[in-house]
């Protein structure tokens, strides 16, 4: 059948030029471009609304202000403290920690930390953040104890003992040769063989696994919700940094088990989210259970446990040679249990001849601060005329012009104050005392 050629059926806008004639087909086309010109450059015109996910992007650029001067100085500074104070505004209420911690550090050494979508690859970038993170861990918990464990070619491999000693733990993740990423991870091996170093552990310990995951995948042997169960009967608390992107197994395990997930958006986010668990976690209260007391029986809550601690004596370096009994060395310096008299290396640590808990006095003061926090400081919006001139610990002056964005809890002069005290001090003191020190030089509290 022969194609239409009513001109009530033409098309004006089509390119099509079966029946046309040759300069009626000329025509078409120069009238059809001209006319999506016209409409393509009216259309530009009137498109100014924004895309949806437009809206909702935050431009960091355009808050972003110069001073008198023309330096974006001073925008620096309140961006940093900003960020800085925003971890100090949480309450400061005292909660229910536990003090000695076992820590089981599962590193993902699959083949997908060799991406470099972290400079300068995945691989490289955990092991720095990993010693950094050991480094701050036992600075702020030293009483606790951390193992480390890979996962690569379908296995679990420990790559180190737990240990109460930093440098020894440190001693791990410098060896990068013996850690070079190769197959996929198995995180059902891994979790099994975190969980069996940390079953023989006593109750009143807190089980931590913290994983760093950049795989998409993992190669299991068996049920891996089966491993979730013996966890949660184990009261091992499972908390997951991921690199890449969200797994529906990585976030059950973390909500099960009450530990905590995020997701690395960039290189600062992965080192912010891994330092949250510095801290140590709420403990969760248990479960009512009847006890029995001299007024009758009741319910009540699980009591606490006792814990048996000895203060070890130092040896100078000059005393005679002798062998520890923790690595079988022969050296001078060391401690001597207070039970046993047997020589350890360092504390803390367990004596292996009595099994007594060897600790000193400032690692137990170090581990007490988390129990009862440094009251968070109150930032000065006004400043009288007899107010302080310089901060009361670090003795710098306070600066003389008003900030001019005074948002997240900051201080236009830049003072905060103890509430105790009333004393007046920096931004970096602000930041030094509560996160070093933990006691306010101006009140000792």
């Amino acid at each position: 059948m022969p194609p239409r050629r009513d001109a009530d059926f033409m098309d004006v806008d089509s390119d099509s030029d079966v029946s046309l004639p040759e300069d009626v087909r000329g025509k078409g086309k120069g009238k059809a471009k001209a006319g999506r010109k016209k409409d393509k450059g009216k259309g530009k015109a009137k498109d100014t609304q924004p895309y949806t996910w437009e809206a909702s992007y935050t431009r960091s650029w355009e808050t972003v202000q110069e001073d008198e001067a023309g330096s974006l100085q001073s925008a620096v500074e309140d961006w940093l403290a900003r960020g800085r104070r925003k971890r100090l505004l949480n309450p400061a209420t005292p909660i229910r920690r536990t003090i000695i911690r076992h820590l089981m550090l599962l590193l993902d050494l699959s083949s997908a930390m060799l991406d470099r979508d972290m400079r300068p690859t995945r691989f490289d970038l955990t092991l720095q953040y990993a010693r950094e993170f050991v480094a701050e861990w036992f600075d702020q918990n030293p009483l606790g104890q951390i193992g480390v464990v890979g996962m690569r070619a379908g296995v679990g491999e420990r790559v180190g003992e737990m240990s109460g000693n930093p440098q020894e733990v440190l001693g791990y993740l410098k060896e990068r040769h013996k850690l070079e990423p190769t197959g996929d991870p198995s995180l059902q091996n891994a979790i099994e063989m975190a969980r069996s170093s940390m079953s023989h552990l006593p109750t009143h310990s807190s089980r931590e696994i913290v994983i760093i995951y950049g795989s998409l995948t993992t190669c299991d042997p068996g049920n891996i919700h089966e491993t979730l169960e013996t966890c949660m009967k184990d009261r091992i608390r499972i908390s997951v940094v991921a690199l890449a992107a969200e797994m529906k197994v990585c976030r059950e395990m973390c909500d099960k088990t009450g530990g905590h997930f995020a997701v690395a958006m960039n290189e600062g986010h992965f080192k912010d989210v891994l330092f949250e668990l510095v801290p140590p976690p709420a403990q969760h209260a248990s479960a009512p259970r009847i006890i029995s007391n001299s007024a009758g029986t009741g319910t009540g809550s699980t009591p606490a446990d006792l814990i048996m601690m000895g203060f070890p004596t130092r040896l100078p370096d000059a005393s005679p040679p002798s062998l520890c009994v923790c690595h079988s060395d022969l050296r001078s310096d060391g401690f001597l249990c207070p039970r046993c008299l047997a020589k350890v290396c360092d504390v803390p640590t367990d004596c292996d001849i009595c099994g007594l808990m060897i600790v000193s006095s400032p690692h137990l003061a170090r581990s007490y601060h988390h129990l009862f926090p440094v009251k968070q400081y109150e930032a000065v919006m006004s400043v009288e005329a007899d107010a302080a001139l310089a901060c009361h610990a670090c003795a710098r002056p306070f600066p003389t012009a008003i900030s001019a964005t005074v948002t997240d809890g900051l201080s236009p002069w830049a003072r905060y104050q103890c509430p105790e005290c009333k004393q007046d001090y920096c931004s970096d003191c602000d930041i030094f005392v509560h996160d070093v020190i933990h006691c306010c030089p101006g009140c000792g509290k």
